[in-house]
């Protein structure tokens, strides 16, 4: 395991200033990017043995949460940290803007549905935390409305967790100047233009209130059950590197079992 790797995770009742956290840190590893690529590729591996099992066992489940700010790296760390897990036993739910059937119930009816059942790791890119960040940045809601949801997502998280999920949420911290070039790489090249919108410009504009608001929904959310990590994402390498190294303590601890299978079938040959 990467050292310190626990210098990312948030404490519960800590106070986060996000200008205050390094977003190009790489100090807990010692390798250049060459060398946190081949590390990577080992947890891979060990990633999708242990998803193997964890589907095999049928007993317990991951909820990954990721949220960023806009070229955080989101969709990236899914790619690579998740490259060859078996895809049987793993999904990705995005939440985008609310249906107007979603907009009818509470801001949780339209997540409930998505959390993983036993022997799945589901992945959330963006989550019911868009409620407390977006909602409050472009003031959707009133103050007591988004305030009052830190307790609801605390609440509705220690639910799952005592139903049997494990929870691990990762905060992916970009820079703003590094967020800036991501963003114009999108524009100059026409295979990755599709990614841009005229929204993401506006979004910018919006930048401080958006890591107040981030800080914030961390410091109020993060609990020993389910941590946030935030974890520095301007380099793509690193940041992809911290998350598998998470998520493959994270299942080691988790002590999954695979099944002991039929005690007829020992010494079988198969004719």
């Amino acid at each position: 395991m990467l050292k310190g790797i626990d210098r990312y995770r948030i404490p519960p009742g800590s106070r986060v200033d996000l200008g205050k956290l390094r977003t190009s840190d790489r100090s807990a590893f010692d390798g250049d990017k060459d060398a946190g690529r081949e590390r990577l590729q080992r947890l891979n591996r060990r990633l999708e043995e242990m998803q193997e099992a964890l589907y095999a066992e049928r007993r317990q489940r991951l909820l990954v949460v990721l949220q960023a700010m806009d070229a955080g790296g989101k969709d990236g760390v899914i790619r690579s940290v998740f490259e060859g897990v078996n895809p049987q036993g793993v999904r990705v739910q995005c939440f985008k803007q609310p249906t107007a059937p979603e907009l009818a119930h509470d801001f949780l009816w339209r997540v409930h549905e998505h959390v993983p059942g036993n022997g799945e790791i589901v992945i959330f890119n963006r989550s019911h935390y868009e409620d407390v960040l977006i909602t409050r940045v472009h003031e959707l809601v009133s103050n007591k409305v988004w305030r009052a949801r830190y307790e609801h997502i605390a609440a509705f998280e220690r639910m799952l967790v005592d139903e049997g999920t494990v929870i691990r949420k990762f905060f992916l911290h970009v820079s703003k100047q590094e967020q800036r070039q991501r963003l114009q790489e999108r524009i100059d090249d026409p295979n990755k233009r599709w990614k841009f919108s005229a929204g993401d410009q506006q979004e910018r504009k919006h930048w401080r209130e958006y890591q107040t608001a981030y800080a914030d929904a961390i410091a109020a959310t993060s609990s020993e059950a389910a941590p946030w990590y935030v974890v520095p994402a301007d380099h793509n390498w690193y940041r992809n590197l911290v998350v598998a190294e998470v998520l493959v303590a994270t299942l080691e601890r988790m002590r999954i079992q695979l099944p002991k299978g039929d005690p007829r079938l020992h010494g079988l040959r198969v004719k």
